[in-house]
């Protein structure tokens, strides 16, 4: 998948870079590494050492990457069974019910 089709299930107030910073902080054990930029490439570059670890990974799990590190995402994109539906209970935070924060 991408950080934009991962935003879009997510809904209105996630853009790409929010999924981005949210994966960044994620849990170990999260598929992290599955997650590509629109142009099929890794963005972990500059987040992830060594710099070509989420390449390496896809490339373990048979993702073929071109000679611009790039992937073709007409074959290895993931497109969810329904991707018009909204996730009802969508959220990358863990979050309790509170309104701290919240308007009035």
């Amino acid at each position: 998948m991408t950080y934009g089709q991962i935003a879009e299930l997510l809904g209105e107030g996630y853009t790409p870079r929010t999924v981005g910073f949210v994966m960044h902080a994620s849990p170990d054990g999260t598929p992290w590494h599955r997650v590509l930029n629109a142009q099929g490439a890794c963005s972990t570059g500059r987040v992830v050492l060594p710099q070509d670890k989420q390449q390496r990974l896809l490339e373990q799990e048979g993702v073929v990457f071109d000679k611009n590190a790039r992937c073709d995402l007409q074959t290895f994109l993931f497109i969810p069974k329904a991707p018009s539906q909204k996730l009802k209970s969508a959220s990358l935070y863990n979050r309790k019910s509170s309104t701290r924060g919240e308007k009035r």
